[in-house]
């Protein structure tokens, strides 16, 4: 890949997008080999996912890890240091303290530390998705992509915390009728949020879509009781798969009319968190 500027250019934010990479890797990894496994021993809600859910963190890694190569290249320098910036190591931090206070159950502070994640999150996915808009293959696999997965996931992770701070403990307390309306109503707005992203271009924003969508599948595949959350949950579930197919249609047309990307129009981008 050619390049017109030296690679030593914004090299101290260069250096910060490496160390804040393994600071996040390395949060996300101790809860898998830490001393717990959190994903196990954690606080059991009724919109709490199978295990595999959380997998999506291993792709998002792997992303990033070409995230923070692509920096050094010039195209990605334009997009992830001149635009991203200093956001970046912000997202990574407050994304490790997240992971890590959620891993101590302290699940109150997870949950605000999980809407400064989106928050962060979201505005780096519309600096992208607004004024970035793809130019190559490297720009779709790292800096769309990862941020589209990550957007969607932080969406789900948004929802589940504010169970684990607030909801009952499936484990010890039954499901009253108030349980039943809040998961229902938590369903409905992933599956919504996944139909906003399908709509929010042409082609819609299928790596977004997919992060919520597979959540639904692991929320159904968990939660087998009461009956009214485990049918609710395949509901919306379903629906979600419709508007990944949506996506995926629209990535297809616009791949075969030659254009690539996912674009993003203002006026219908899906925020969690403000700008």
């Amino acid at each position: 890949m050619p390049s017109h500027s030296n690679w030593s250019d914004g090299l101290l934010l260069k250096i910060v997008n490496v160390l804040v990479y393994l600071l996040f890797l390395g949060s996300n990894v101790y809860t898998v080999a830490g001393p717990s496994d959190v994903y196990y021993t954690g606080k059991e809600t009724y919109v709490t996912p199978a295990p595999w859910a959380f997998l999506i963190w291993s792709l998002i890694h792997l992303l990033l890890l070409g995230t923070v190569i692509y920096q050094f290249f010039d195209g990605g320098k334009q997009v992830i240091i001149d635009g991203i910036g200093w956001r970046l190591p912000l997202l990574a931090v407050l994304n490790a303290v997240y992971v890590n206070v959620w891993a101590r159950h302290y699940y109150i502070v997870a949950f605000v530390f999980s809407l400064f994640v989106s928050s962060a999150v979201t505005h780096i996915y519309y600096i992208v998705k607004k004024y970035h808009e793809p130019q190559s293959t490297a720009d779709e696999l790292f800096v769309h992509l990862p941020f589209s997965l990550y957007h969607g996931w932080t969406t789900v992770l948004v929802v589940l915390t504010a169970f684990e701070a607030f909801g009952n403990n499936a484990a010890v307390e039954p499901a009253g009728v108030w349980t039943d309306v809040f998961a229902f109503l938590a369903f409905f707005f992933l599956e919504a949020t996944a139909a906003t992203y399908a709509f929010s271009s042409s082609e819609g924003d299928l790596p977004a879509s997919i992060a919520i969508s597979w959540s639904l599948w692991a929320i159904f595949a968990r939660q087998r009781y009461p009956a009214f959350i485990h049918w609710s949950a395949l509901a919306f579930a379903i629906l979600s798969l419709v508007w990944v197919v949506k996506a995926a249609i629209g990535v297809g047309l616009k791949i075969r009319n030659g254009g690539r990307g996912i674009s993003l129009d203002e006026e219908r981008a899906p925020l969690v968190g403000g700008n």
